[in-house]
C-alpha cells in the first residue's frame, strides 16, 4: 500500500483536498479528528493534559474546551511542546495502527493529514509527501472566519508552525491553494489520479 503525508499549515486547504481525495476513494487518516478522539472524556491523554494545564480547560460537562487550551498553548513554546509530548505519540501510534488496518484491507493507497508532518519529522514515514501551499495572509484570514480569532490571534497561530516556503522543499507534489476553491479542486482531482498511477508503480516494485 502507497502511504502518503498530506500537510501545509494551519488553514491552508488541506481539508478541501482531502474530501476530494475521499470522494474519488482514497481513505484519508485526519489527525485533528484522531486526536479529538484520543482526549475523549475519561481518556488517558485527557487525564494527562489537565494534570499538565489545570481542569479549566474542562467545559462544564468534562470535555476538554479546545479554544481554552489553544489560548494557554499557542501564547506559551514550551506549554504547546508540553501538549504535543503527551498528544503526538498517541496520534502517530493510532494512525499506524489504522494504516495497518486500511492495508490489511487492500487499499492500495492512504491518506494521512497533518498539520505537523515536517516540523515533527513524521513525513519519513510516508512513502510520498504532499504540502498543500498558501498565502499567510489566506490562511489568517480563514483561521479568523473558522475559528472566531482576532487578527493577532490568528496571526500567531500561523507562525508557530514552519513556514509554507519551507514545508514545500520537502514535497514530493505541492497542491497551490492561491486561487480559487475550483482551482483548488482541481487540482486535488489531477492529486487523486497521480496517486492512484504511484500505488501501481509501488505495487509493481517500483519503490
Amino acid at each position: 500500500m502507497l502511504r502518503v503525508g498530506l500537510t501545509g499549515g494551519i488553514a491552508s486547504g488541506k481539508s478541501g483536498v482531502s474530501r476530494v481525495l475521499v470522494r474519488r476513494g482514497i481513505p484519508v487518516i485526519d489527525a485533528d479528528q484522531v486526536a479529538r478522539e484520543l482526549v475523549a472524556p475519561g481518556s488517558d491523554a485527557l487525564r494527562e493534559i489537565v494534570e499538565a494545564f489545570g481542569r479549566e480547560i474542562l467545559d462544564p460537562g468534562g470535555a476538554l474546551d479546545r479554544s481554552r487550551l489553544g489560548a494557554i498553548v499557542f501564547s506559551d513554546e514550551p506549554k504547546r511542546r508540553r501538549l504535543e509530548a503527551i498528544l503526538h505519540p498517541r496520534i502517530r501510534a493510532e494512525q499506524d495502527r489504522r494504516l495497518r488496518k486500511l492495508e490489511g484491507e487492500g487499499a492500495p493507497v492512504a491518506v494521512v493529514d497533518a498539520a505537523l508532518m515536517v516540523e515533527g519529522g513524521g513525513w519519513r514515514r510516508f512513502d510520498l509527501l504532499v504540502v498543500v501551499d498558501s498565502r499567510e495572509e489566506d490562511q489568517i484570514a480563514r483561521l479568523r472566519e473558522r475559528n472566531g480569532l482576532g487578527e493577532g490571534a490568528a496571526r500567531a497561530r500561523v507562525r508557530t508552525q514552519m513556514p509554507l516556503a519551507e514545508k514545500v522543499k520537502f514535497a514530493d507534489r505541492v497542491v497551490d491553494n492561491r486561487g480559487s476553491l475550483a482551482e483548488l479542486e482541481a487540482q486535488a482531482e489531477a492529486l487523486a489520479d497521480w496517486l492512484f498511477g504511484q500505488a501501481r508503480i509501488k505495487s509493481s516494485g517500483g519503490y
